[in-house]
């Protein structure tokens, strides 16, 4: 299970390092092997250990072509997914088109989602974090009837 959050940089060539502390479970669980792809909901990237990854490609797979919403999330998220591999320093490397479609930067934040990671620019994070904690306080004060399932 990955949580948390880490601000990192990205390098000139594109390379991102993967926080520490999730480097020693990414080499258990994946032999540092991880997948790559577009968030279609956000402008972000996730990444997946491999192993992760290759449930949601089967998940993927038992979708319909002929659904056009689940067509499309194939064409996206496996049409833009991408093996990548922790290097010796604990850095992979981050596609030009992924970097594009994120919009990253110099910074980055990496946020632990469980099974995955998502992959934001550091400024575009801030900002969406923002809207997203002003749209919770503008609610009507009553949460989601999903929020209502879970105790905090």
């Amino acid at each position: 299970m990955f949580r948390g959050f880490s601000t990192v940089s990205i390098d000139s060539k594109g390379r991102l390092a993967v926080p520490s502390r999730f480097r020693e479970r990414l080499s258990v669980v994946a032999g540092g092997r991880l997948v790559q792809t577009l968030n279609p909901l956000d402008r972000a990237l996730w990444l997946y250990p491999l192993s992760e990854w290759e449930l949601i490609e089967a998940k993927l797979a038992a979708l319909s072509d002929f659904d056009r919403q689940s067509r499309r999330a194939k064409q996206m998220m496996r049409g833009y997914a991408t093996d990548c591999e922790l290097d010796a320093q604990g850095r992979i490397l981050l596609p030009a088109e992924l970097r594009e479609y994120a919009k990253l930067k110099r910074q980055a934040v990496v946020l632990g989602q469980g099974n995955k990671f998502e992959v934001w620019d550091f400024s575009a994070w801030h900002a969406q974090r923002d809207q997203w904690l002003e749209q919770l306080g503008e609610a009507d004060g009553a949460p989601s009837e999903t929020l209502k399932l879970l105790s905090l």
